[in-house]
């Protein structure tokens, strides 16, 4: 399967770029496709493994509700706040731990669950890929059940594969959308979009955020709001989407980071420009989105408060925002904005 550059960051110089304090993304190391001689389409038989914190896996759970993939394709979710320092296996893995008490609710989390795919009942992430000589541990992980493999985990193209194979895999809604459609004028359109959601959006939130270089965060943060009203404007002629009438996979590559953004990214990433109800056509458009059948349950933003304020450095996470109101009931409401 052949990658772009809203596939994955760029690897050039990334040792020296971490050490000048710039947050640089890695690379993700299992590339099969559902649908290989290996991975035929087959309902039932795909896992995924996936922390509702994490945008890219929060693409990964959009691309099978959207596309009603629900009941042939199980999921195991990870609790959203990864191991600490007294752990016996090491600090920073994801957890399987449906027991866990998360700190903003002072509860177990109903989402989280035991680990089901392998039929081993492991704790930890990163115990599956060592079951395959890897010592990566990331999420989300496309798992085939019956071969006891991992077929795929990176983000992109997973959602690639799940659009293409909807049907085979045992989708239940005809009027499913369609997310890479074959029109080449309208994937041109679809990848220039991409291409910019995925540097200055996507991963610029992470850039923002989380390099220590103020320079990098500037560019970070001036890129980010460049496409905010580069989108703004895209929208304002009144198209439901963003590239017409038609949700595609732009739409679903651009929603998990502004889903995240005035609750989570605001503050947390240091994106406080502006929020995203300062924008009336990109608000609508969230709204929109999030009303589409499944949306509203592939994601969680107690998990994402959890997770992103959890591992700060007192763990205290944020109550807010609550006005004009709360969120995600905010989402509810194209006319806030």
């Amino acid at each position: 399967m052949t990658t772009d550059r809203s596939t994955e960051e760029d690897q050039t110089d990334a040792g020296a770029r971490r050490a000048r304090g710039e947050f640089v993304r890695g690379v993700s190391g299992f590339r099969h496709a559902i649908g290989d001689a290996d991975f035929p389409a087959e309902p039932g038989r795909y896992h995924l493994f996936v922390a509702l914190n994490c945008p890219w896996c929060h693409r990964v759970t959009l691309a099978r509700a959207v596309l009603s993939l629900e009941d042939s394709i199980t999921m195991d979710v990870a609790f959203p706040n990864r191991t600490g320092e007294d752990d016996p296996a090491g600090p920073n893995l994801w957890e399987f731990a449906p027991d866990r008490i998360a700190s903003l609710t002072g509860a177990p989390l109903p989402e989280c669950t035991k680990e089901t795919g392998t039929g081993a009942g492991l704790r930890l992430a990163r115990e599956i890929y060592q079951r395959e000589g890897s010592q990566e541990q990331s999420v989300p992980i496309l798992y085939d059940k019956h071969a006891g493999r991992i077929v795929n985990n990176e983000s992109a193209e997973i959602i690639r594969m799940l659009d293409a194979q909807a049907e085979a895999l045992g989708s239940t809604r005809a009027a499913r959308p369609r997310l890479a459609p074959e029109d080449p004028v309208l994937a041109a359109e679809i990848a220039a979009l991409n291409d910019r959601i995925y540097t200055t959006i996507n991963n610029g939130a992470y850039k923002a955020g989380f390099s220590s270089d103020q320079g990098i965060y500037a560019a970070a943060f001036a890129a980010y709001f460049d496409t905010l009203e580069h989108l703004e404007t895209l929208l304002s002629d009144g198209r439901d989407f963003l590239t017409g009438e038609r949700f595609t996979e732009a739409d679903l590559r651009l929603f998990p980071t502004l889903y995240r953004h005035d609750p989570v990214y605001h503050l947390r990433m240091k994106l406080n420009a502006a929020r995203l109800l300062d924008y009336p056509h990109l608000w609508r458009w969230l709204c929109r989105v999030h009303a589409l059948p499944g949306v509203a349950e592939a994601g969680s933003l107690t998990h994402c408060r959890q997770g992103y304020f959890g591992r700060s450095w007192n763990g205290v996470v944020p109550l807010g925002p609550l006005k004009p109101m709360p969120y995600p009931e905010a989402y509810d409401h194209p006319d806030l904005a």
